[in-house]
């Protein structure tokens, strides 16, 4: 079964959020966060309406009633201070990590939880709804052990390689991501296929995110660069749930003023600007 957040109705289908608050379970949010960035080196301080960008998903993130604490991982000392000077909680992690869930992985080792949230720097539109659609699948099926959003693309926008593409089996479990369309455009024709685009946003159980920090990095991981991919060629169960979601990702500098514009006209922004 694939979750989906109702746009209309404003809550979750096939979902019941009053379960969701029944179980007692600590939920962490560790947001992995680098300079080095290949396409936009310097973006997690890129200032959106004057906060560094990772600032901003920060406190977009704590605004989720579910989420219990929130974590900012990074191996620059510059992202540190700018996290901790707003009164965040930043920990300095390894710099040889390729692949940013192995940074969440160091992160959350120490920490006392039993879910764990991973949600990438660059997404400054992130609404914490989204949080809580991501988790539910792990709070009602305790043989399920990694989550990742995706919402719906226009088929056009499958060719932008700064959009990972993923395509599901029928139980609604990732079968491949990838950077190029897919499925194929060419080869469907007029065939009126769906595209979807997977979020920077990943849950976890604490046990398995262990486990994926033991597993050996994959060919195909490697191949596309998309961290969940070793989690597929393990054979784990990696469930997509699908999110009515169209903020953008900032991936290279020149989408920084489309999303400065949208962060601005986002009745959300007010709730935490001038907040630490």
């Amino acid at each position: 079964m694939i979750l989906r957040w109702g746009k209309r109705s404003g809550r979750q289908e096939n979902v019941s959020t009053k379960s969701i608050h029944m179980k007692k379970l600590r939920i962490l949010a560790v947001i992995p966060a680098r300079m080095a960035a290949t396409r936009f080196p310097g973006k997690p301080l890129a200032k959106i309406l004057g906060l560094p960008m990772i600032e901003h998903v920060r406190r977009r993130v704590a605004l989720c009633p579910l989420i219990d604490d929130v974590i900012v991982a990074t191996c620059d000392v510059e992202i540190l201070q700018a996290i901790q000077s707003y009164g965040g909680k930043a920990v300095m992690t390894s710099d040889t990590h390729e692949r940013c869930t192995d940074r969440v992985v160091e992160a959350a080792a120490s920490e006392a939880c039993d879910i764990v949230v991973n949600v990438q720097g660059d997404e400054p539109l992130l609404r914490p709804d989204l949080l809580e659609l991501l988790v539910a699948p792990l709070l009602a099926d305790t043989g399920l052990q990694c989550t990742n959003l995706m919402s719906p693309i226009k088929r056009e926008e499958a060719a932008n390689p700064n959009l990972v593409k993923v395509v599901c089996d029928l139980q609604g479990n990732a079968l491949y991501y990838s950077r190029d369309p897919i499925p194929s455009p060419k080869k469907a024709g007029r065939l009126p296929l769906h595209y979807f685009r997977q979020l920077g946003i990943y849950g976890f159980t604490k046990s398995f995110l262990s486990q994926y920090g033991a597993l050996s990095p994959t060919p195909l991981e490697a191949v596309e660069s998309v961290d969940m991919l070793r989690a597929v060629e393990h054979g784990i169960r990696v469930r997509m749930v699908v999110a009515e979601f169209s903020g953008v990702s900032v991936d290279i500098p020149a989408e920084l003023a489309q999303a400065t514009a949208l962060v601005q006209a986002d009745p959300l922004t007010q709730r935490y600007m001038g907040v630490k």
